[in-house]
């Protein structure tokens, strides 16, 4: 289906259809637009919408300034970076480290907590350099650290936290989790000579008996922790990584023949930590409390049978509302980070007061919840194709008789008989290709009759929306009807998630949020890929299969090119997993990005990390650049030869492969 402007398609609507939908734009608010697209719900203290009907963002939320983000878009583009381009909010990183401090903070003076709180961030989560040097950095005065699943990541947990020189100062925790090997635990032990504080967690019966035997080897005594299988199970998407079949951990038999084992070699009081995790993106909070419980019962257990308890970390799970409603829906979540805090902070003392121990120091490894909103995706939309639904102003009695009956419904339809016209227009669709295909219908007559049929179901959809209940055999129309907004993005390389799991981001545009936005659409990916398509949007009551979006203008003094003004979609709460899980599907590479801080002057850009060009993805899958240079020079001057190609001709070919290959993999837009 050809890509055009839904532009050419409005300018053939009728004087009063255009008048009409003149008067619908002028009554809307942007207000509409924030209860629409639920920014309130989603995107407070960050984002919101401004009187000019575009979207700003405050990074520093109810505490700083605020950014027109279209006007942002401009900016940068002025500054030759591309699009599709991610942007990330540096103060926004240190809000939320702020925030969850702060809500632990209360929590511990509202239940008179005597211990301590101790946060890591997860590096899986978004391991950029510059995200996660700027996490160390705002976390230095709460003694924030990381945490490592992986060699890799340790090699960059143990780079980027300052270790403690002083011994009076106790370092900023690591969290070492994952498979480990000899040389991981060798190297975790080893920097502790450095002054760094890791915690390497037991997670496979096996990994007890390479800690003793490297603690052994190299005269350094680890400090340990055991990663438990709860018998609390999550939910949505990642309950399976609890329980008895989960990936990792051990279930209380195997902890205790960890204890038993250490306490052979006499390294007992290197156990001080006690692990969990019952998943990501935790909707309820009564799952939570059942987890924190049962963990703070094996905790005590484990200190009244002499393990040298310090530490209770609760894994990640602290959720994000993607989707505003807060509800107990895999998208959202019923509680907020007080009451996840409060919930923490009361269960663990509770469990060590009745049995008289000491309340460990809490560690979290909220990953999502803090890097989530700091990342926001932008790109524009190249063009749209829709369902052609505009009926001729008459159809002539020596037309066919099938074209006759569907253009008798189309004029009959009511309000008391769409249901009915909606059945009745099928069928003389479906006899119209019949009729096609037995050779009784010409190609322009099937082209009517199918024209005929979508002005149906366009008028029907019209008369659908304005009731309360819609028929189940209706609920369908409206993503038939939806239009194609092709977007300059690939869905597999910046939103795996969307396409892998289904996972719900809040999609809006960035600007033009005072007009109503008339049309229905899905969004469809660069790619070669029918899975290339985001058609699942954030909805109040459920999931919606469309978005609704604006007609595509075009440019000013623009008509004989048709080309179409700029026009921004916004992909938010970006931060956590995607960048790093996204793949190279038809070759479109990593996205340009750049980091916003706010100054006291506005804002500045403090890096851009400019997005794969052709060539980096040619490498990426063992081509040479140079040598596909040099086979297209020596094609070039055999067709020259042969005096297939003009040497001018020749040039111009060589000109533009050569500079696509320099180029960014995505297109130029608008």
């Amino acid at each position: 289906m050809a890509v055009r402007s839904k532009e050419i398609s409005a300018s053939l609507q009728p004087p009063q259809v255009q008048s009409e939908t003149s008067d619908r734009q002028k009554s809307w608010t942007i207000e509409d637009s924030e209860n629409l697209y639920r920014i309130s719900g989603w995107g407070e203290p960050y984002f919101s919408i401004s009187a000019a009907g575009r979207v700003t963002v405050s990074p520093q939320g109810d505490r700083g300034g605020s950014l027109d983000l279209y006007e942002l878009v401009q900016s940068l583009r002025e500054r030759n970076i591309g699009l599709p381009l991610l942007i990330r909010f540096s103060d926004i990183l240190a809000d939320r480290l702020d925030r969850l401090h702060a809500c632990f903070a209360k929590a511990m003076a509202r239940y008179n907590y005597a211990g301590s709180y101790r946060g890591v961030f997860p590096i899986k989560c978004n391991q950029h350099r510059h995200l996660v040097e700027a996490l160390v950095n705002y976390g230095k005065p709460y003694q924030f650290g990381l945490e490592a699943g992986s060699k890799p990541e340790l090699a960059i947990a143990l780079a980027l936290l300052e270790p403690s020189t002083d011994p009076q100062d106790e370092a900023r925790l690591l969290i070492c989790n994952g498979y480990k090997d000899r040389e991981y635990i060798e190297t975790a032990l080893l920097a502790t000579r450095l002054g760094q504080k890791p915690i390497i967690v037991i997670e496979q019966p096996q990994e007890v008996h390479l800690a003793i035997a490297v603690s052994r080897q190299l005269g350094i005594a680890p400090t340990l922790g055991v990663r438990a299988k709860l018998s609390t199970k999550g939910m949505g998407r990642w309950g399976s990584s609890t329980g008895d079949r989960a990936k990792f951990g051990l279930t209380v038999p195997q902890i205790l023949d960890v204890v038993k084992e250490l306490e052979t070699a006499g390294m007992l009081a290197c156990l001080q930590l006690l692990h969990f995790h019952i998943g990501s993106q935790i909707s309820a909070i009564n799952v939570i409390k059942d987890a924190i419980r049962e963990a703070a019962q094996i905790y005590v257990e484990l200190t009244k049978r002499g393990a040298n308890m310090h530490y209770l970390d609760v894994g990640g799970g602290l959720a994000v509302d993607y989707d505003g409603s807060q509800t107990n829906f895999h998208a959202s979540k019923n509680y907020n980070m007080q009451n996840y805090a409060n919930d923490i902070v009361a269960e663990v003392k509770e469990a060590c007061e009745e049995r008289q121990i000491p309340v460990p120091v809490l560690v979290s490894e909220s990953g999502r919840a803090i890097a989530s909103h700091q990342s926001v995706l932008i790109f524009d939309v190249l063009g749209t194709s829709e369902v052609s639904g505009l009926p001729p102003a008459k159809v002539p009695h020596q037309e066919h008789l099938i074209i006759r009956n569907l253009w008798e419904t189309y004029e009959s339809l009511q309000e008391n008989n769409y249901q009915e016209t909606y059945h009745d227009a099928t069928q003389f669709k479906d006899e119209a290709i019949s009729l096609f295909n037995f050779g009784y219908l010409s190609l322009e007559e099937r082209a009517r009759a199918e024209q005929l049929y979508w002005a149906c179901c366009r008028k029907i959809l019209g008369v659908a929306r304005q009731q309360d209940y819609v028929p189940d055999d209706l609920e369908d129309l409206e993503k038939i009807m939806a239009s194609i907004y092709y977007i300059n993005l690939s869905v597999f390389q910046s939103a795996p998630d969307a396409w892998a799991i289904d996972q719900l981001f809040p999609i809006m545009p960035i600007h033009r949020l005072n007009e109503e936005p008339t049309e229905r659409g899905i969004l469809a990916d660069l790619t070669c890929d029918s899975d290339g398509k985001i058609d699942q949007f954030i909805d109040l009551r459920d999931v919606k299969s469309v978005l609704e979006l604006h007609p595509l203008p075009l440019e000013e003094n623009s008509e004989a090119s048709q080309a179409i003004a700029p026009y921004y979609l916004g992909m938010f709460l970006m931060g956590a997993y995607q960048e790093t899980m996204g793949n190279l599907h038809n070759l479109f590479g990593d996205t340009n990005v750049v980091h916003i801080q706010m100054t006291p002057k506005g804002y500045q850009v403090e890096y851009v990390v400019k997005g794969d060009t052709i060539a980096e993805v040619l490498g990426y899958t063992q081509y040479n650049p140079e040598d596909l240079v040099e086979t297209i020079r020596r094609r070039t001057e055999q067709a020259l030869q042969e005096h297939r190609i003009s040497l001018k001709e020749s040039q111009r070919l060589l000109q533009n492969y050569e500079h696509s290959l320099r180029s960014y993999t995505y297109l130029l837009g608008a």
